[in-house]
């Protein structure tokens, strides 16, 4: 493997986050992006468009080991490579948490990490109080629901559209009231969070979930109530979406530059 003077992740995906995740490289100097990981009829565009970057479509071309490898694409990526990753031993942030949703998915990428003596993780993404609810959870909890209201916009592209007339709305309309798991199966870019809150509470089956459109929302808004032996949690946060994709809270990504720096820097927060 080649020698860096930088630790150097594995970039997975070519979206909004994935993005983020270069400006930071470039920004704070802690790490290096040793190449970017798309499917292989993207090579070429993004090869072109990603001038000074290895762009690759297998793990077979990895020239040097990741200190992490980063997922900012999708369910399918994570699908499709992470199990390779963690029997070879490197560590996975995954942005694409729904994908968790997937039963027999989550067995493989476990059993996976525990062949490679690798570490699966998730950050909190768009949300906060994450750790606050899975140290809860070690307490007893009882009951733990999770709110996502988005302008209808945020809403394209997933099955809310057969539900609802997304671009005449008035008024809010709750689309979706059910379980974490079917969320983050029906709605893959959108329910990511609902994934983790319910990984770090109560579990995909027991994890309240509503999805509501509101054309009087001018952000993502995210709510998260838990009640347990601690007391009653009540979290709120009203996030900006980037401006380059409206599914996409910017928390989340830079959640996941945060696990990324937490890796490399010499203090972890």
């Amino acid at each position: 493997m080649a020698r860096r003077s930088r630790p150097s992740i594995l970039l997975i995906g070519h979206g909004a986050i994935a993005a983020e995740v270069r400006a930071a490289a470039l920004s704070t100097g802690l790490f290096d992006v040793g190449a970017v990981l798309v499917r292989h009829e993207k090579v070429g565009s993004v090869g072109a468009e990603l001038n000074g970057y290895k762009v690759i479509d297998s793990l077979e071309e990895l020239d040097f080991k990741p200190v992490l490898a980063a997922e900012c694409a999708s369910h399918s990526a994570v699908r499709q490579h992470g199990p390779a990753i963690l029997r070879l031993g490197i560590d996975l942030v995954i942005a694409s948490v729904g994908a968790l949703g997937d039963e027999a998915l989550h067995r493989d990428l476990e059993a996976a990490a525990t062949i490679g003596a690798a570490k699966l993780i998730l950050p909190a993404g768009a949300v906060p109080g994450i750790d606050a609810l899975n140290a809860a959870m070690l307490g007893g909890l009882e009951q733990v629901s999770y709110t996502s209201r988005k302008p209808p916009a945020a809403w394209k592209g997933t099955p809310a559209e057969d539900l609802l007339d997304l671009d005449s709305l008035e008024r809010p309309a709750t689309f979706y009231t059910g379980t974490a798991r079917a969320a983050a199966r029906n709605y893959p870019k959108n329910a990511n969070v609902a994934a983790t809150v319910a990984l770090a509470g109560l579990g995909f089956d027991a994890t309240e979930v509503r999805l509501i459109a509101d054309p009087r929302a001018g952000r993502n808004l995210h709510e998260i109530e838990a009640v347990g032996a601690f007391g009653r949690m009540n979290l709120s946060i009203e996030g900006q979406p980037l401006p380059s994709n409206p599914k996409t809270s910017s928390l989340a990504a830079y959640s996941t530059i945060r696990a990324i720096l937490n890796r490399v820097r010499t203090t972890e927060i």
